[in-house]
């Protein structure tokens, strides 16, 4: 008896037209775009306000450290926690976890705003609420990177990952645009915007009714943050592709020398500064629209690997450029081809995981990231002290295109990936 003909595949159009009637992520990506918006406003406000105390009295080397200590303060709880809030994400309400982290995030930012709006200047209180409010994101990634494939069809998965790329990067876009003019107004001001932002990502995710609670896991605490270790560490495609972003952007990722090249390389105001960190997010953004129409349906492995050699190259000019449309090109360039392994990565992990375990998985991929992110910011930090912040990013640019030749050969499956 012959085959009877299989269904043919749906239209890129048809699963955008599926994807915008899922009500429940819908309200999921509202949540955590003005989240991620919040997000870069603050963080550009606190990089232009600590900079600035710390250069009242200190060296262009001194205060680049002083900056990147920022991100060390964010991951010391991010690391202390994430692994239990993996956890935690597998047991309890993905949903309610989500919103009593912002909730923490919102008492920051409204600290913040009180202390911007006395003229406090002093650096301990900023870098002791970044400690609190790397708490609340140490339990509002894993919630969220769990939550999201539970409000849509698997087939829609994929999609999915590229419109929630497509918010952060579109965040990521306006929110250091807006926060550099909104600081060159007020550092209050900004930090005001970021506490309004976080409410209604708030209020959004109060509105979904999908049940957000996993299936219940039998088990200790300590065996279940185990299982999830182990098995990130034997699937290989996992573990290479989050190990890949952590070393990668570890050596590569120069945003917290933005403020140092903005003040005392390239020599702009607060509005070029914004310039600057909103343009890598302009070329991710770019990408995440073209994913988000065209998902990659091939050689899903060498793109990657393609994304982070590109990502590095690019971080060598950015160091060696003195002009600022230069500048702001080559990070566009940057930004895009980091879109491309963020975006393979993420649809990677998020497939090869089943639902029970998305938590801890989740948690593991947040700490690689927030190590890379955070880390990188207290590495580049620690480098400029040394190499002065142009030899920080040409090292670090350097150094992430070894990394992609090293894992590259170490990790032969995941290069050889083909199909999402």
């Amino acid at each position: 008896m012959p085959d009877e003909p299989s269904s043919p595949p749906p239209t890129d159009g048809a699963e955008a037209a599926a994807l915008l009637r899922q009500r429940d992520f819908m309200l999921f990506w509202g949540a955590r775009f003005t989240n991620a918006l919040a997000v870069q406003i603050q963080a550009v406000a606190i990089g232009w306000q600590v900079y600035d105390i710390a250069r009242r009295a200190a060296s262009i080397e001194k205060a680049a450290f002083i900056v990147g200590m920022i991100g060390l303060a964010q991951f010391l709880p991010l690391f202390a926690l994430t692994l239990n809030a993996g956890e935690a994400a597998d047991r309890h309400d993905r949903r309610r976890i989500m919103t009593v982290a912002l909730a923490v995030e919102v008492v920051c930012a409204g600290l913040l705003a009180w202390l911007a709006w006395n003229g406090h200047p002093r650096l301990w209180p900023i870098f002791a609420i970044a400690v609190v409010f790397g708490a609340g994101r140490a339990f509002f990634s894993p919630a969220s990177g769990a939550l999201g494939p539970m409000l849509v069809p698997r087939q829609l998965l994929p999609r999915a990952i590229a419109w929630n790329s497509l918010a952060w990067q579109s965040a990521s876009i306006a929110g250091p645009a807006l926060g550099g003019v909104l600081v060159a107004i007020s550092p209050a001001l900004a930090y005001g915007a970021a506490l309004g932002l976080f409410l209604v990502g708030a209020t959004l995710l109060l509105l979904i009714r999908a049940d957000a609670r996993p299936t219940p896991q039998p088990g200790s605490r300590g065996a279940l943050i185990k299982e999830g270790l182990v098995y990130v560490w034997t699937n290989k495609i996992v573990f290479g592709a989050i190990s890949l972003d952590l070393f990668a952007v570890l050596l590569g990722g120069a945003r917290a020398l933005f403020p140092v090249f903005a003040r005392d390389v390239l020599h702009v105001d607060a509005q070029g500064f914004g310039l600057l960190s909103a343009s890598p997010a302009v070329g991710a953004a770019a990408i995440a629209v073209f994913l988000a129409s065209r998902p990659i349906r091939r050689h899903a492995g060498l793109t990657m690997f393609a994304g982070v050699a590109v990502f590095g190259a690019a971080t060598v000019v950015f160091g060696l450029s003195r002009s600022l449309p230069l500048s702001c090109l080559t990070l566009a360039v940057l930004g895009g081809a980091d879109m491309l392994s963020v975006y393979v990565r993420q649809t990677l992990v998020q497939i090869v995981t089943p639902d029970a375990m998305r938590g801890r998985v989740s948690a593991v991929s947040g700490l690689f990231i927030g190590a890379s992110n955070e880390l990188g910011e207290f590495e580049s930090g620690v480098a400029a002290r040394f190499l002065g912040p142009v030899g920080a990013a040409v090292f670090g640019g350097v150094g992430a295109m070894i990394v992609t030749g090293v894992w590259a050969r170490l990790f032969p499956a995941l290069r050889r990936a083909d199909r999402l």
